[in-house]
């Protein structure tokens, strides 16, 4: 049986499903084994719950196929603790159908259950569907982890858009009310963008984007975060940053962007103006960002390429 047989989008097929058997009976853990490792699975074994644990926290374990009754923790038990901890399915066996339903199997955690007599053939079925639903549903994780990002991130420059900057601004805002940790705030806008735009148009213009998004990030602190605001404008959050540090962020952010097209032509130079200002008790969000927006073009009318700030 080659691996494309059982393999789907979540699997390479130079890296097989790894499947760990957890059973004390020697026999039937054995037969397992080996007809999984024929059909291309790779295969590791345990005789109870402590060995199989110890295993998870070694190594990534796609599927557990395990038996119920063992000494020790017994599978339904293990399989409470595999799922408060582990990304792993779990296939439950047991030949005690009277005192082990299907239903409290499921409760526990189980992604299927297997009655003993069982065929070696049966159970590969049974775990090729685990399998299968186990790739779709990590697309399917993957497809709205995608769609969240989107959702929040500016498609040309990839930095955060400002509809999440309204989100995390109100979130530090809170912050700051809740333990008075300071908080400021950058307004950056690209001195002369739109006669850069008519002068080169609007590809170049794009480009200038991008880059100066990429050196403004490349000036950010890992607690601060960058925002598209719209148009040539960006915006940064300063967490527990008073005015005076800030001012120290945006000096080095404007001579960055300066510093990055001196060689450039002189119609090509950019240049950035920055208004900073801090969050003060009792602002609105609206203030706030109004502030900044304030010095912002305290900086332009005082020539570009400089920094102003606007303290409440």
């Amino acid at each position: 049986m080659q691996h494309s047989d059982f393999l789907k989008s979540d699997q390479s097929p130079m890296t097989p499903p790894a499947i760990l058997i957890v059973d004390d009976d020697p026999m039937i853990r054995n037969s397992i084994i080996e007809y999984l490792r024929i059909a291309g699975f790779s295969v590791d074994e345990a005789v109870n719950a402590d060995q199989a644990l110890n295993i998870l926290k070694l190594k990534k374990i796609d599927v557990v196929i395990t038996d119920i009754i063992m000494n020790g923790m017994d599978g339904l038990e293990m399989t409470r603790h595999i799922k408060e901890r582990y990304d792993t399915d779990i296939i439950v066996i047991t030949g005690y159908t009277g005192n082990y339903s299907y239903e409290k199997a499921i409760r526990e955690g189980a992604d299927d259950f297997v009655f003993k007599p069982f065929k070696l053939e049966e159970l590969l079925l049974r775990l090729r569907r685990v399998l299968k639903e186990r790739a779709l549903t990590h697309e399917r994780d993957r497809m709205l982890e995608q769609l969240k990002e989107l959702a929040i991130t500016d498609g040309l420059t990839h930095l955060f858009n400002s509809r999440h900057f309204y989100q995390e601004l109100e979130i530090e805002i809170d912050r700051f009310n809740r333990y008075g940790h300071p908080l400021s705030l950058l307004l950056i806008d690209i001195d002369h963008f739109k006669r850069y735009n008519d002068r080169h148009g609007h590809l170049d213009g794009d480009k200038i984007l991008k880059e100066t998004a990429r050196l403004i990030v490349s000036c950010m602190r890992k607690m601060d975060s960058a925002y598209r605001y719209g148009g040539e404008e960006f915006t940064v959050i300063l967490p527990e940053t008073d005015c005076l540090s800030a001012i120290y962020v945006a000096q080095r952010t404007r001579e960055t962007v300066e510093e990055n097209f001196r060689s450039a032509p002189e119609s090509e130079k950019i240049t950035v103006s920055i208004g900073v200002t801090e969050y003060a008790v009792g602002d609105s969000l609206t203030e706030f960002i109004r502030r900044a927006d304030r010095a912002m073009y305290m900086a332009k009318e005082s020539g570009r390429n400089q920094i102003a700030q606007i303290l409440r």
